[in-house]
């Protein structure tokens, strides 16, 4: 299992690879055959980036049987999704910030990210696996009150694509097994969601598959495989929220 991160050192952004507090520097792409230099850091001295740098971030809606269950909504058969704006993304360690111009409910929602490796275009499900690089934390930040307001329109990219609403990282893990992963969520300090993949209607691999009949899936890009049961709300003044996946790490935030 190797844990890849995005940092900024000395005004320069830079990537490599997590040990601990140690990160080992690497040269070229972090796709495709990186270079790994003599040079560490200390993880303290450095400001963690978003792991990766995604063109679009797909995210998924009703992909856990609980979740459907509760809900009363049938399991879909095809990814039901939408996406979120790159302005979105926010890195651990980052405050998620109220949008000035809502003042209803923002939900925190955790997930596991799926992280593609290559370009990646109508593959099938086996050959999907070439095409996921690792495994991410997710935080799907939703102001909630916003994606029925209007009757005639549902608003989900409004609602998921505010300033820092895409919390992803604190790394890229590669080496996973996903269908054993379970997703866990504390909000200052009490668990609120713990919910294992295996749940998932459409498992990751298919995602990738189906998606990418749909549209070309880029190296870096994102796709949230959705949340189950144990949303809830964020409320100021301030609230601490940490999205832990065993294998991943946890990406911790707060909400202001």
């Amino acid at each position: 299992m190797t844990h890849w991160i995005r940092f900024e050192h000395e005004g320069s952004a830079a990537f490599g690879t997590l040990e601990g507090d140690d990160i080992t520097l690497y040269e070229g792409d972090m796709f495709a055959a990186p270079t790994a230099t003599a040079k560490t850091l200390a993880l303290g001295d450095v400001k963690v980036l978003t792991p990766t740098a995604p063109t679009k971030m797909v995210a998924l809606w009703n992909n856990f049987h609980a979740l459907a269950e509760k809900l009363d909504m049938p399991a879909p058969d095809e990814p039901l999704y939408f996406f979120k704006g790159s302005n979105s993304f926010l890195a651990t360690g980052e405050t998620i910030r109220r949008p000035a111009s809502y003042d209803g409910k923002v939900v925190y929602e955790g997930e596991l990210g799926i992280v593609i490796g290559k370009q990646c275009k109508e593959v099938s499900e086996d050959e999907a696996d070439a095409c996921i690089f690792g495994y991410t934390c997710i935080n799907d930040v939703t102001a909630a009150e916003l994606i029925n307001k209007d009757p005639t329109f549902a608003q989900w990219t409004r609602a998921k694509s505010f300033d820092g609403f895409g919390v992803f990282g604190p790394v890229v893990a590669t080496g996973l097994d996903p269908d054993t992963l379970s997703i866990r969520t504390v909000l200052n300090g009490q668990e609120r969601q713990n919910y294992p993949v295996s749940d998932m209607i459409i498992a990751p691999r298919r995602q990738v598959s189906l998606i990418s009949h749909d549209m070309t899936l880029n190296a870096g890009d994102v796709i949230c495989c959705g949340t189950s049961v144990g949303v809830g709300s964020m409320k100021e003044p301030s609230n601490t929220i940490e999205i832990t996946i065993e294998g991943i790490g946890t990406l911790s935030n707060v909400f202001e």
